[in-house]
C-alpha cells in the first residue's frame, strides 16, 4: 500500500497484496474537502473466500505457538505503531477527519496500549482444576475459536479493528478483517506493520469492500468460527440472525443513545467541560457519546446558558490543524442526517441555543456543534441515535425521574452522571442499565476496563480479560484414576 496522498489500495490476502478478483475499485475522500484522494480495492465473495481459506490454513500453526510467543509479536506490534505514529495519524486524519491532535492522543496511543495489554494477557490464559466426588482428575482449558471475522465501522478504524485484531491474536485465533468501505486506510497500513512484526502470512487478512457484498459474505462463511462486530443495531441485528442461522459465537457493540445526568450538587464547571467533551468528540460520531443531556431543574437555565457559550467557542475547522478539536463528520450522508434531525427537532418545538447550521469549509462536511433545549422525552430526536455533534437538554425534578429517563431509550452502551454525594453515585450507577457508567467526567476508557452494551446496544464486551476469554472455547478434560 502507498503511504502518499494517492492512495492505491489493495486487498492483503495470506500475506501478499493483490487486486480484487473485480478489478473494481472505490473511492477514498478526504471528508475535510470532499475531494477524492484515492482508491481501494472491491472485494467480491471469491476474495473473501480466499481470505477465509489462508486464515484456516494459517490456524494450526498459529494457534500452536506458545502464548509468549504470541505475545512477543503482539508487543512488536505495538512498538512498530509507535514508531509510525505520524503516519497513522495522518492516515486517520484524512480518511476519518479526525484532528490530529486526538489521533495522536486518543486513537494511536489506545491502539499501542491495547497491543501492550493483550501482549500481556495473552500469557495469562490457563484453566482451572475441578475438584468432583468422580474417581478421576478433572480440569478445563481454554483455547481458540479459529478464524475470526472482525467487522469494523467508519467512526474509530484503528482504535476498532485493534480491540477485536488484538484479543484474537492473543488468543490464537487468525483474523480476516473488513473495515468500513469508507475508512479503511488505517487498516491496510497496519497490514504492512503485521508483515514487520512477524505475524505469519494468513494470520491477518484484510478485504476491502461493501458491505453488503464483503460483510454479508463473512457473515455466511462457513469456514469463520466467530463474528466479532461494531456498527448500527439495524445492521447489527442482520449480522446476529446470520450468526445465530450458524450457531457461531458473536460479539456485538452497536449503537448508543447515553444520558449524561447533572445532579442539582453537582460540581457544574466540572461538569460543563465533561458534557461538551461527551458529544463533539470524534464530531458526535461515538456509540458512547453523551447526546441525551439530563439537568436538576434548578440548574437547568443556569446550564443551557453555560452551554450556549461555550460550545459556541469550541474550535471547529480543518483536522490537520493541531489547534481544532471538531474536524468534519466522515461523509456527506452523516451531515444530512443530522441536517434532518435538526430540522426535525424544530418541528417538534426544540429550542437551538446555539448550532444548527452546517459550516461551509472547503467543500468538506462540517456540522456546527448543536444544543437543543425543552424537546419532548418522546421526540425522535431524544430517543434516535443521531451520531452526530447535536446534544439535547432537558430537566427532571427527582432521582428516579432522572433514572427513568436515562434508561428511557432502547439503548444501553453508556452512560453517566455528575454530583458530589458519593452514595448517590453507587445507588445511582447500581440503576442505570448500561454497559459503562462514568461519574463526574466521560469517556474515561482503559484497555483493562470492559465495554459494551445491553438492550439494543448489542452484547459481548471488549477490552478487558472478558474480551479475550471471548475468543477462546473451554474443553472440559477428565482421567480416570480408578
Amino acid at each position: 500500500m502507498s503511504t502518499n496522498d494517492n492512495i492505491d489500495g489493495q486487498l492483503f490476502i495470506d500475506g501478499k497484496w493483490r487486486n480484487s478478483a473485480s478489478g473494481r475499485h472505490s473511492d477514498v475522500v478526504d471528508p475535510s474537502t470532499g475531494r477524492v484522494i484515492g482508491t481501494v480495492a472491491e472485494a467480491d465473495r471469491g476474495d473473501v473466500d480466499d481470505a477465509v481459506a489462508a486464515a484456516r490454513a494459517a490456524f494450526p500453526e498459529w494457534a500452536g505457538r506458545s502464548a509468549r510467543e504470541r505475545a512477543r509479536i503482539l508487543l512488536r506490534i505495538a512498538e512498530l505503531v509507535r514508531e509510525n505514529a505520524d503516519e497513522l495519524v495522518r492516515l486517520e486524519s484524512l480518511d476519518v477527519g479526525k484532528p490530529v491532535t486526538l489521533c495522536r492522543s486518543v486513537d494511536v496511543a489506545t491502539t499501542i496500549e491495547q497491543y501492550e495489554y493483550c501482549a500481556a494477557l495473552a500469557q495469562t490464559i490457563d484453566g482451572a482444576t475441578r475438584r468432583t466426588p468422580l474417581p478421576a482428575f478433572a480440569y478445563t482449558r481454554r483455547d481458540p475459536l479459529g478464524v475470526v471475522a472482525a467487522i469494523t465501522p467508519f467512526n474509530f478504524p484503528l482504535i476498532l479493528s485493534t480491540s477485536k485484531i488484538a484479543p484474537a491474536l492473543a488468543a490464537g485465533n487468525v483474523v480476516v478483517h473488513k473495515p468500513a468501505e469508507e475508512t479503511p486506510l488505517s487498516a491496510l497500513f497496519m497490514a504492512t506493520l503485521f508483515e514487520r512484526a512477524g505475524v505469519p502470512s494468513g494470520v491477518v487478512n484484510v478485504v476491502t469492500g461493501a458491505g453488503p457484498v464483503v460483510g454479508a459474505a463473512l457473515l455466511e462463511h462457513p469456514g469463520v468460527d466467530k463474528i466479532a462486530f461494531t456498527g448500527s443495531t439495524e445492521i447489527g441485528r442482520r449480522a446476529a440472525s446470520a450468526a445465530g442461522a450458524a450457531l457461531k459465537p458473536v460479539t456485538m457493540e452497536l449503537g448508543g443513545n447515553a444520558a449524561h445526568i447533572v445532579f442539582a450538587d453537582a460540581d457544574v464547571e466540572k461538569a460543563i467541560g465533561a458534557i461538551i467533551k461527551g458529544f463533539v468528540f470524534n464530531t458526535g460520531q461515538f456509540c458512547m457519546g453523551g447526546p441525551r443531556l439530563l439537568v436538576a431543574r434548578p440548574l437547568y437555565e443556569t446550564v443551557v446558558g453555560i452551554l450556549s457559550q461555550a460550545v459556541a467557542g469550541v474550535p471547529v475547522g480543518d483536522p490537520r490543524d493541531p489547534a481544532t478539536v471538531v474536524g468534519p463528520m466522515a461523509a456527506q450522508r452523516h451531515v444530512a442526517k443530522v441536517e434532518e434531525y435538526v430540522a426535525l427537532a424544530r418541528r417538534e418545538g426544540g429550542r437551538v441555543v446555539c448550532g444548527g447550521e452546517r459550516l461551509d469549509l472547503d467543500g468538506g462536511y462540517y456540522y456546527q456543534p448543536t444544543v437543543i433545549a425543552d424537546l419532548p422525552d418522546d421526540s425522535r430526536v431524544v430517543q434516535e441515535e443521531i451520531f452526530g455533534p447535536v446534544l439535547t437538554v432537558q430537566a427532571f425534578d427527582t432521582e428516579d425521574e432522572a433514572i427513568a429517563l436515562a434508561n428511557g431509550t432502547p439503548y444501553g452502551l453508556a452512560s453517566g452522571l455528575h454530583t458530589t454525594d458519593v452514595a448517590r453515585a453507587h445507588r445511582v450507577a447500581d440503576k442505570l442499565q448500561a454497559g459503562i457508567v462514568w461519574v463526574n467526567d466521560w469517556a474515561m476508557l482503559d484497555p483493562a476496563m470492559p465495554f459494551g452494551g445491553v438492550k439494543d446496544s448489542g452484547f459481548g464486551r471488549e477490552y478487558g480479560p472478558e474480551a479475550l476469554a471471548s475468543y477462546t472455547k473451554v474443553k472440559s478434560v477428565v482421567i480416570a484414576l480408578d
